[in-house]
């Protein structure tokens, strides 16, 4: 029968019937705006506490309830709690658990576990104070009551969270309070706590399996801080390899087993204990883990395996570097003697299991690699390892490459790590490697036609990463070492012409296509084969593929493919230009057709056909003509969507036609990266064809609708254009311009900025006028966007806004770095003074240091530009004014954080600034400082002496280090 008492206690029933989860909205309502009352109250909690203590309410959500309150108060109000109401918590506790012990029916899990959350954190808050006895007032109580045993054990991982979990972060007092705990913990309560978990294990273990496999976690648990001595002796380890043999307990048993081996201890009584295991673990038949059907416990044991291997490879790289020659060649016998089971494991058809032992393989592989020799055995179980990671890396039936899901992706990720294993394999012997892969290889490909899928992709697949296992210099895998070169030669040279590529299966076919492009090296080694690769990637086992997929990837790979051998292509440019033609389409949206290639795709392929047109032997003429072939139907389906769009009323279509149009840019654009320093747009003959393509695209920057997406694509191909065009691009600059700077949004002018900046760059005097007539109608438009109100928690505007200043100010420092000062000269004084106080205010008043950064080294340029005897009329005075005060002003706000170093590098571009005006202005500069400007800071006349000083020194780095310190002072 349940413990209960009768009692009235005082609780808003109507609150409480919000807490069941089906409650109506109000109800709920009120028992959150309940619970935040009791929270905060100073004693009504005290009901919850007395409803537990007299197990007064019997739903389970009330029950929660009452400890979530009883909770808060201790976490976070236990401080402010007097000596009674302490005391209160503490009975109520212990009363509740008296209660669990005479119930016939336990509680549900969640309200046991969140109970013993609430013992755990007055465990925490109290142990060392009040209840040095928690632990004996618990087991006293509980004694082997099953209900109550339950809790205590609860309660134990609980305070392991509270104490011990290092993935939890605590503040540094809670880090002082803990070792507090476990120092405490330690002396006076761990040994009586490992003997009542004997104790709970013994008596449990045929009638409560549940119980055991708990309390086998709680040793696992703690054995990571206490004295290993009380845990890992024949008394309570015989009793943990006992329940290695009971079906229900054995997967815990694991576990805890795993964390003993785990804890650090000296490396010859670790060698020692892990030998003692293994040989009963053995006797008791575990190593025949071909006999064992359970695959979850094979995934434990496995991983039990993996730490005592890992562990003995720890003691034995301990004792290899103290000297101790002996111990040590008994911890690499122990070693090996596991390797036979390592390899049972690493081979097994689950892969959960052969994953969890792939730590100790690769670390066995590290030990073999140290060695001088290998012996006959060794040798022996390098090839075991390597035959059982390649049989490990196929595939199985169940993969499903359609629609790649979880398993899919964990199958993935544990190839990942047997490819780690294969190269640690080729670390140790590459000649063993390569002969096992070229085995492999030579066997399954004699006869693909009738081996699985899975055979012929792995054996591909082995060739494939044989190019990262053994490493050459930038892919030069047929130079140098004849037998690799030779073995590697003979691999490529079967796999190109044995016909695999018409296998049926998508896996094998880009594999093939992979490999070919892994080593496309090997062609110029034997240029007969490309007719017949370049075959496979045009035609319906590449490009012309049934599986999207395949498509895509081949489109990437032939890029590749044709940039490595162009010079080998121009027999073929003409064909494979006329066999990719209808690839090469701008597919219009009202086709219908579904496309063979995404636009993504369609974007290597007219780079591919670009670097055929580019890299061809022929004249300049052939050059052009085939790239106005290329290009011309862009142009034309352009101009006609283009039109389309000006009248299209319809948004959707709109933005159906902008991203059509945006691809055509995009496509004409990819093509000029076939161009180079050695083979440029001039010496092809192709300057008009772009020209043309120039004159096409920019009118749509004057179009009405989808302003956004058309002036991205035209910008981006204007990039390329300065690159390639070179000064035949100028003529169209000022028209491109004058439609951007109309009625843009922050996002257009950002990024037009670097397309000025670019050009500034390159071209310098030859733009200068233009930039002379762009500057101000520039600028007013970055200050009329930065000028527009937005909401104060507006964060996107804001920093769109912060990103549009950075822009602007790197824009000016173009400009000023360009050498041409005439730029800003020419805009007028009050212009220029409009600019001038932007620099300050960007340099003083934004808290952002790259702003910040980039203003000094404009104030610092202007000053070499205009701040000398000869300079610019007024502008000396604008250094005093205000230029000088930025130096001081800025470094002393509250935002300059010196410990960021962003900012430590913005104060070295103050630093220099106020160098320059040294060097420009001398002994007047000082003297202003002197006498006038650091006097009104209340700089005292030493520090003012020291500071003018070391500005006199031709050392900067002494006047950087000066500074920082000069400010770290001044902000104390």
């Amino acid at each position: 029968m349940a413990c209960q008492s009768v009692s009235i206690i005082d609780m808003d029933e109507q609150a409480l019937l919000g807490l069941n989860p089906n409650a109506d909205a109000c109800y709920r309502q009120r028992a959150i705006a309940y619970f935040e009352q009791l929270k905060e109250s100073h004693d009504a909690w005290e009901v919850c506490a007395e409803a537990l203590a007299k197990s007064v309410y019997s739903d389970d959500h009330v029950k929660f309830f009452c400890f979530q309150v009883l909770e808060h108060q201790i976490k976070y109000r236990h401080g402010s709690l007097n000596a009674a109401q302490q005391q209160l918590i503490r009975e109520t506790l212990m009363k509740w658990l008296q209660c669990q012990l005479m119930n016939t029916q336990a509680e549900k899990p969640f309200i046991r576990n969140k109970a013993a959350q609430v013992f755990a954190l007055t465990f925490v808050m109290e142990y060392l104070t009040h209840w040095p006895k928690f632990f004996f007032d618990i087991l006293s109580l509980v004694g082997l009551n099953p209900h109550g045993v339950d809790i205590y054990l609860r309660t134990l991982m609980a305070i392991d969270a509270e104490v011990v979990d290092r993935d939890i972060v605590h503040t540094a007092e809670e880090v002082r309070r803990n070792t507090l705990i476990k120092d405490n913990m330690r002396e006076h309560v761990i040994p009586s706590l490992v003997e009542s978990w004997y104790q709970i294990l013994g008596a449990y273990q045929q009638s409560h399996p549940e119980i055991t496999c708990q309390c086998l976690e709680v040793v696992g648990a703690y054995v990571s801080w206490i004295d290993l001595n009380l845990i890992a002796n024949d008394r309570f380890v015989n009793l943990l390899l006992s329940q290695m043999c009971v079906e229900d307990l054995r997967e815990e048993a694991c576990d805890c087993l795993f964390e003993i081996v785990n804890k650090g201890m000296d490396p010859t009584d670790k060698t020692k204990l892990i030998e003692s295991l293994c040989q009963v673990l053995q006797s008791a038949g575990f190593f025949n883990v071909e006999q064992e059907e359970d695959v979850d416990f094979l995934a434990k044991f496995s991983r039990l395996v993996n730490g005592m291997g890992q562990s003995l490879v720890l003691s034995w790289t301990k004792l290899a570097k103290s000297g101790d020659v002996k111990v040590a060649a008994e911890t690499l016998r122990a070693l090996e003697a596991k390797v036979p089971l390592l390899i049972k494991l690493l081979v097994h058809e689950d892969d959960d299991i052969s994953a969890n032992i792939v730590g100790f393989c690769y670390d066995y592989l590290h030990v073999l690699k140290q060695l001088p020799l290998l012996t006959d055995q060794q040798k022996a179980n390098v090839e075991a390892i390597m035959l059982a990671v390649m049989k490990k890396l196929t595939y199985d039936d169940e993969y499903n490459f359609d629609n790649e899901g979880e398993d899919e992706a964990m199958f993935v990720e544990y190839r990942k790590q047997l490819k780690m294993l294969l190269d640690r394999l080729a670390q140790v012997s590459p000649e063993l490697l390569l002969e096992a892969v070229r085995r492999v290889f030579s066997s399954t490909m004699q006869t693909w036609q009738t081996a699985s899928f899975m055979e012929v992709e792995v054996a591909i697949r082995l060739l494939y990463m044989l190019g990262e296992a053994l490493p050459a210099s930038h892919g030069a895998h047929f130079s140098g070492d004849t037998a690799k070169t030779s073995t590697l030669q003979d691999m490529m040279r079967t796999l190109v012409s044995c016909g695999v590529s018409s296998y049926q299966h998508t896996s094998v076919v880009l594999e093939f296509f992979e490999t070919v492009v892994r080593y496309d090296k090997f062609f110029l080694v034997e240029p007969q084969h490309i007719p017949n690769v370049l075959m496979a990637f045009l035609d319906h086992r590449g490009l012309r593929h049934s599986s999207p997929k395949v498509r895509s990837r081949v489109a990437y790979l032939f890029s590749r493919f044709v940039k490595t051998l162009h010079k080998h292509m121009n027999a073929f440019i003409e064909d494979i230009l006329t066999r990719i033609q209808d690839l090469l389409e701008l597919v219009p949206p009202e086709n219908g057709v579904p496309a063979l290639l995404t636009s993504d795709d369609q974007l290597f392929v007219f780079e591919t056909a670009g670097v055929l047109v580019v890299n061809g032997e022929g004249p300049a003429e052939r050059k052009q003509a085939l790239m106005r072939s290329l290009l011309m139907p862009l142009t034309d389906a352009f101009r006609l969507l283009l039109a389309k769009l000006a009248t299209e009323r319809e948004e959707e279509r709109q933005a159906v036609l902008a991203d059509c149009l945006s691809h055509a840019v995009g496509f004409a654009s990819r093509t000029s990266k076939a161009f180079s320093n050695k083979q440029t747009v001039k010496h092809c003959g192709c300057t008009e064809v772009y020209r043309d393509c120039l004159q096409t695209f920019l009118p749509a920057l004057s179009c009405p609708v989808q302003r956004g997406a058309l002036r991205s694509a035209v910008r981006s191909f204007l990039h390329r254009m300065i690159i390639c065009l070179e000064e035949e691009v100028l003529p169209f600059i000022p028209a491109a311009s004058e439609h951007m700077l109309k009625d843009c949004e922050p996002k257009d002018l950002q990024e037009f900025i670097p397309l000025i900046s670019q050009i500034t760059a390159k071209f310098k005097s030859q733009v200068s006028p233009f930039l002379q007539q762009v500057f101000m109608p520039l600028v007013l438009a970055i200050f009329e966007v930065l000028g527009r109100p937005a909401e104060d928690n507006d964060q996107a505007a804001a920093l769109e806004k912060q990103m549009l200043r950075r822009s602007y100010f790197t824009f000016i420092q173009t400009i000023a770095s360009s050498g041409m000062n005439e730029v800003m000269a020419s805009q007028g004084v009050e212009n220029i003074e409009r600019v001038l106080f932007t620099i300050i205010q960007g340099a003083v008043d934004f808290p952002d240091p790259i702003a910040q950064k980039t203003c000094f080294i404009i104030l610092s340029k202007l000053v070499e530009l205009w701040g000398a005897k000869d300079g610019m009329v007024g502008f000396p005075d604008f250094i005093y004014k205000h230029i000088v005060p930025a130096c001081f002003l800025a470094p002393l706000k509250p935002t300059f954080d010196l410990t960021d170093a962003q900012t430590v590098l913005t104060l070295s571009e103050c630093a220099l600034t106020l160098k320059m005006i040294h060097h420009k202005r001398g002994h007047e500069f000082i003297q202003y400082l002197q006498t006038e400007y650091l006097p009104s800071l209340q700089v005292s006349p030493e520090i003012t002496q020291e500071l003018c000083q070391v500005l006199q020194q031709p050392d900067v780095k002494v006047l950087k280090n000066y500074i920082k310190a000069f400010f770290q002072q001044a902000k104390l």
